[in-house]
């Protein structure tokens, strides 16, 4: 009876298959191996890779494979960049970076505007330039604004602040926080735009105090502040700072876990895939 339900419903024997495209059986199940033994290892990398991007959602392929090296070795798994991207494609898992445009400077102002002094210098050790600016963070109530300030060699974000205002303050305490980190300040240079709160004579007063050299942005373009806009966009783009929170509270919380995990555990391709403490301390 079963046999005779399986012919009603077209089914077909393994061999009349097999004998039908002239292969032998042993081939099937060959192929057959071979393809569960490649979902295992899809599997494998798919829950190695969701475990990473808890910490870091928007990690990219080389980085990840970096990253995971060590990951992959104790699954006794070999994974190429290709393969790892085929996979993260084939399961809607490649990360997509958004283009954010937002005007926080306000070079229209009475304060003394600074050369460009760093235009065509190399950067050799930590704490030679560091590189500020500020970014605009969304909330239901409205935007709150992020002052960083980010050493250029080894891209750490040795200071920053957050406040529900475009006012000097929040600059002026994120430098402070910077100068208390720093381990030394010998011949620093402090880049930046042309805007109001690092033009401010409360700001540059600071900084002469403390024997830094002062530099901005001649034609006030991102090009001459590269690195701050980098680290701004790493920052939404990686570390979900671009989405609306629902206070300054919650902004507050969600910016200090980014900035750890963006200097403690992110690897910077220019940095040769380590992370920015590990240059900072290593040569700072």
């Amino acid at each position: 009876m079963i046999k005779a339900k399986e012919k009603a419903k077209g089914f077909a024997s393994l061999a009349s298959i097999t004998e039908s495209f002239g292969l032998k059986r042993d081939a099937y199940y060959k192929y057959k191996r071979r393809e569960n033994q490649r979902l295992e290892i899809k599997e494998k990398v798919i829950a190695i890779v969701k475990q990473r991007r808890k910490s870091l959602p928007r990690e990219g392929v080389r980085k990840l494979k970096k990253s995971l090296k060590d990951e992959f070795i104790k699954a006794n798994l070999k994974i190429g960049r290709d393969t790892l991207f085929n996979i993260l494609r084939e399961h809607n898992m490649l990360t997509l970076r958004k283009k954010y445009t937002s005007r926080t400077t306000n070079s229209l102002h009475r304060f003394r505007k600074y050369n460009n002094i760093i235009k065509n210098v190399e950067i050799t050790r930590p704490n030679q330039v560091w590189a500020s600016d500020i970014t605009y963070i969304r909330t239901v109530k409205g935007f709150c604004y992020l002052a960083l300030i980010t050493d250029m060699y080894s891209r750490k974000i040795i200071g920053y602040d957050l406040s529900n205002s475009l006012e000097l303050k929040g600059c002026v305490r994120a430098l402070k926080k910077a100068l208390y980190q720093a381990n030394h300040v010998d011949r620093l240079v402090h880049h930046s735009d042309r805007g109001i709160q690092y033009c401010s004579n409360v700001y540059t007063q600071i900084l002469k105090r403390n024997k830094i050299e002062i530099s901005m942005t001649e034609e006030n373009h991102c090009y001459e502040n590269a690195m701050a806009e980098r680290v701004n966009g790493i920052l939404k783009g990686e570390f979900y700072l671009d989405q609306t929170f629902t206070d300054v509270t919650h902004a507050k919380r969600a910016t200090k876990n980014a900035i750890k995990l963006y200097n403690e555990v992110r690897l910077h391709l220019s940095l040769n895939f380590k992370t920015p403490n590990m240059v900072y301390k290593f040569t700072a």
